[in-house]
Parts: structure tokens; sequence; C-alpha cells
């Protein structure tokens, strides 16, 4: 993937996975939190307060907010019908809030991004892309460890909430791989959360051990008969599971790819903020009851 000319003449884009947020204020925040008609507002609540501090620390100006419209019509559904199978649909209770955040956002100025066939993860690695080829370093605001594969020399990876903001070195360390690698790691190691099957007995250590070695998968593959030389414990039975389940391997790398040319966020990919609607906000604020407090910070972030 490339990584572009980013310099730090340029200032950061912020690219905010909304995803991680929502769930998070969902799981964590208060369930008093409802509007008049007694539906719950907490996760829309709590991912506008993580939206008001990361704008009143940075004040930044160039933001984009991607949102995923579902979890079952990605073109990855396509390639694997089991892809995140194993996740249960997201009650009404939450699916109302997905809706209320960003209509929130927008109401605040800021872009928000959504596509029917792509994931928040590929609207965002698009946007990184077109900025860090205009010169622009990318802040990817997550807690997502698959978006690591997108921070490039002059870019961060910032689980905000957690006040953790690493740079590719500093991914590298917690994560055991580079962040190009990433993509490569989850393919073989597969990924639980997305129901990504991956190859079965290759493990973290394993997987990291492989890609140090040979950097990447492509390598491993092309000089296969290496890996029983390895000093990597069971390195003979290994070189075995990774030619028995190559098409399994190759198969979930399409899926942890992220996809960087999403036409509908190339088509208008500008992040620069609009005013604030103050009546808009403030009839979605009356209608989620929501207080003073929070209904100044947005007007005012």
């Amino acid at each position: 993937m490339s990584q572009g000319p980013a310099t730090a003449d340029f200032p950061p884009v912020y690219l905010v996975d909304a995803s991680v947020y929502i769930f998070r204020a969902w799981f964590s925040m208060p369930g008093e939190f409802v509007n008049r008609n007694g539906e719950p507002t907490n996760a829309v609540y709590g991912f506008l307060g993580v939206l008001c501090s990361l704008l009143e620390q940075t004040g930044t100006r160039h933001i984009a907010i991607a949102f995923d419209e579902s979890l079952t019509t990605s073109y990855r559904n396509e390639i694997y019908p089991l892809y995140k199978a194993n996740r249960d649909p997201a009650p009404d209770d939450l699916k109302r809030q997905f809706s209320w955040a960003r209509s929130a956002a927008e109401a605040m100025g800021l872009q928000c991004f959504a596509d029917s066939r792509y994931e928040a993860d590929d609207l965002i690695g698009t946007l990184a892309q077109y900025w860090r080829a205009r010169g622009h370093p990318i802040c990817v605001v997550t807690a997502d460890k698959d978006l690591a594969q997108l921070v490039g020399e002059h870019d961060h990876w910032w689980d905000f909430s957690r006040n953790q903001k690493l740079n590719s070195k500093q991914l590298a360390v917690k994560f055991g791989v580079l962040p190009e690698q990433m993509a490569d790691y989850l393919a073989l190691t597969g990924d639980a959360v997305d129901n990504i099957p991956g190859v079965p007995g290759v493990g973290p250590k394993s997987a990291s051990a492989l890609l140090g070695h040979f950097g990447s998968m492509d390598q491993i593959y092309q000089r296969l008969n290496e890996v029983q030389h390895l000093g990597i414990r069971g390195a003979r039975s290994l070189q075995k599971k990774l030619a028995d389940n190559r098409d399994a391997a190759e198969l979930a790398r399409k899926l942890t790819m992220i996809e960087t040319a999403v036409e509908s966020a190339l088509s208008s990919p500008g992040l620069d903020r609009a005013e604030v609607d103050e009546a808009g906000l403030n009839r979605l604020f009356d209608d989620l009851a929501f207080g003073g407090m929070l209904r100044q910070r947005c007007l005012r972030a």
C-alpha cells in the first residue's frame, strides 16, 4: 500500500472510526440516557462526548467520520458469506443511535462517509491514501488493529478514549508486526472478531516470526521450503499447515486487506468543516432530551 509523501508541512487529517466509539458508549454509558419516548440514547451521547473532546483537543478543521452502513452487505460478504456471521444483529435501539450519531455529526458541520458495499475501514483507507498523496499526515482515530495497516511513516493510530497515540514504529512494538504487514498477519492467524478462519495452527507468535523473516505472505509462499529450517517451534509441521491451507490464507487476505479506492469516497473527498447547523442540532438534541452541557460543547467544538 502506497504511503505517499506526507510531511509535517501540511496539517494532519483525522479519520474517525465511528463504530468503535459508538459501541463502546453503548456498553459503558448508563442506561438512564433515554429520549422522551423512552428509547436509549447512551451510545450517541457517549460518542458525541468523545467527538467533542477530539475537536477541542486538536482544533482540527480537517476531519472525516466514517460509519458502517451494514454488517452483512459489504463486498467481503460476497467473497466469503460467513464474514462476520458470528455477530448478532444490532438491536433496533442501537441502529437508531447510529443514525442519530451521524445526524448530529453532520449538523456539527463534519463530513460523514458511509457506503452499502464498503466498510468504514475502506472509507478511511481511501481517504487516507487520497490525502496522504497530497502531503497530509494521517491520524486514524480508532481502537481497531486492522486499521494499523494504513499507518505510514508520518502517520498515527490513535485510540483516543485510552489516550494511546502510536506512530508506525510504536505500532510494530504493540502488535509484533510492521503496520504494512497487518493484513498478512491477520490472514495467517485469522480474525475471530470478523469470523475469518486464517491458517489453522498458525498463532500470533508464529505469524509474527514468519513475517519478521520473510517480510510478507507472498514471500512466505514463494520460499515455503525454507520454513522447516527456521528456528520456530514446530517449523516442519508449520510448513505443512501453510502448504495445506494456502487457498484459505489467500482468501483471508482478500478480507483483511483494506480497500483504498472506494468510488463514493473519492467522488467527494473534501474534509473541510462546514458551518454548524445550530437549529438542526438543537432540534435533534431536543428530540434526544440532551441537556445544555453537551449541546454547548457540540455547538462550540
